[in-house]
C-alpha cells in the first residue's frame, strides 16, 4: 500500500482539463489515472502482469477511500470512481483551481512554460516523508474509524524516518535489518534467543549437558529484558498504545491488533527489531511442545507472560481465591480507587517535563 501509494503521488501526471466550461489546473481524469496505475501496477514485481483493469480501480476506489486522491471540488470518503472522465487531483499538490476561458487565453499561452515548470517539480526527501506521514495517520483514522486522532496521537510525533526504515529494511521473515550493529542486541542474547527459540536444534549452541540448563538461558533472556533503561515500546508512545486500547471495545480484537502492528511501525527501528525478535521467540516457545518446564509450578505459555519475580521464588501450587464479605468488597473498592487516584494526580502534578496546559487538561480529564 505505502510503495503505491507514494508512488502515485509522485509520478501521476498533472495537467489541464476543462469540464462543465471550466478549466482546472493540476488535476487528471479518472480514466488516466487507471492507465497509468495499471501500468504501473503490471510492472511491479508485487502485482505482476495479471493484474486486471477493473483490480485497478478498485484500488483507485480505496485511495479515494482514504483520501490518497480527492475529486476536484477537495470530496473524498466514498468510492465512487469509475473509469471515466470524472476529474481528480493528488491532495499533495497545487489545488485545481477553476479559471476562466473568455478572455485570458493569451495569459494561460504566456504563462503555460511556468505552470508545467511547477507541475514537473523534482520530488524532495521532505515531500516523500510527509506522504508517508499523511498515509500512516490516514490508515490508523480508518482502521480505528473515529473522526479524528487529536485524543489519541499528536502528529509531530510519528516520524517518517522511523517508518519508511521499518517497512523497506527487513529481512525476508519481516525482522528489521538494522544498519549499525552497535544498536542490536548483544551477541550473548542473541544467541540465548536463537537456542530457545529453536529448541532443541540451537545453531550456536549444543544440547545441554547438565539439568536446568534451558532455565539458565530463559533467565538469562527475561534478566536482560527486564532491565532495560525503557520499556521497548518506549515511554514516548506508552500512552498512544494506552489510548488506542481504551477507544476499543473487548470484542474488536481485529480492529486492535490492526492498530496496534501499524503504531509499532512508528518505533525507532532498533526496539521495533528487539520487539520482533523477542515475540518471535516467545511464540516458537509457546508452540513447542519438546520444550522442557521452565518453572515448577507454571506452564511456559503463562511464564513468558508474567516473568517478574516468579523466575526466583516458585508460585504456590493453589489456584483459587479467597472470598470476601459484601462489606469488605466495597470498602476495598473505595478505598483502592481513591489511593489509585490520589497516585495519578500526584504523578500530573510532580512531572516537571509535563507543560502546563496539558497538565490542565489531564486534570479536567481526572475531574470528569
Amino acid at each position: 500500500w505505502n510503495e503505491v501509494t507514494t508512488s502515485f503521488r509522485a509520478g501521476m501526471p498533472l495537467r489541464k482539463h476543462r469540464q462543465h466550461f471550466k478549466k482546472y489546473g493540476n488535476c487528471f481524469t479518472a480514466g488516466e489515472a487507471v492507465d497509468w496505475l495499471y501500468d504501473l501496477l503490471r510492472n511491479n514485481s508485487n502485482f505482476g502482469p495479471e493484474v486486471t483493469r477493473q483490480q485497478t480501480i478498485q484500488l483507485l476506489r480505496k485511495f479515494l477511500k482514504n483520501h490518497v486522491i480527492e475529486d476536484i471540488k477537495g470530496k473524498w470518503g466514498s468510492e465512487n470512481l469509475d473509469d471515466n472522465s470524472q476529474l481528480f487531483s493528488n491532495p499533495f499538490s497545487f489545488p485545481p483551481i477553476p479559471q476562466e476561458n473568455a478572455g485570458k487565453m493569451n495569459c494561460e499561452i504566456i504563462n503555460e512554460d511556468q505552470e508545467n515548470s511547477v507541475n514537473n517539480r523534482e520530488i524532495s526527501q521532505e515531500d516523500v516523508e510527509e506522504v508517508w506521514k499523511y498515509v500512516i495517520l490516514t490508515y490508523l483514522q480508518t482502521i480505528l474509524g473515529v473522526s479524528s486522532l487529536e485524543e489519541v496521537i499528536n502528529p509531530k510525533q510519528v516520524i517518517p524516518q522511523y517508518v519508511m526504515y521499518n517497512m523497506t529494511n527487513t529481512s525476508k521473515h519481516g525482522i528489521v535489518i538494522l544498519q549499525d550493529k552497535s544498536d542490536d542486541l548483544p551477541h550473548w542474547v542473541l544467541s540465548a534467543m536463537k537456542c530457545l527459540a529453536n529448541w532443541p536444534r540451537s545453531n550456536d549452541l549444543n544440547n545441554p549437558t547438565y539439568v536446568g540448563f534451558e532455565r539458565d538461558v530463559f533467565r538469562t533472556i527475561a534478566d536482560y529484558f527486564l532491565h532495560l533503561p525503557e520499556p521497548l515500546l518506549t515511554f514516548e508512545y506508552y500512552e498512544l498504545f494506552v489510548n488506542i486500547l481504551g477507544l476499543l471495545q473487548p470484542h474488536l480484537e481485529r480492529v486492535a491488533i490492526d492498530a496496534l502492528q501499524l503504531c509499532c511501525l512508528l518505533l525507532p527501528p532498533p526496539n521495533r527489531r528487539k520487539l520482533q525478535l523477542l515475540m518471535r521467540m516467545i511464540s516458537r516457545m509457546s508452540q513447542n511442545v519438546d520444550m522442557p518446564r521452565l518453572h515448577d509450578t507454571m506452564g511456559t505459555r503463562s511464564l513468558i507472560k508474567n516473568p517478574g519475580e516468579e523466575l526466583i521464588a516458585p508460585l504456590p501450587t493453589y489456584s483459587y481465591c479467597k472470598q470476601i464479605s459484601t462489606q469488605e468488597f466495597d470498602e476495598q473498592k473505595v478505598s483502592t480507587s481513591q489511593a489509585a487516584i490520589s497516585e495519578l494526580l500526584e504523578n500530573i502534578i510532580k512531572n516537571k517535563s509535563l507543560p502546563l496546559k496539558e497538565k490542565r487538561k489531564k486534570l479536567k480529564q481526572v475531574r470528569e
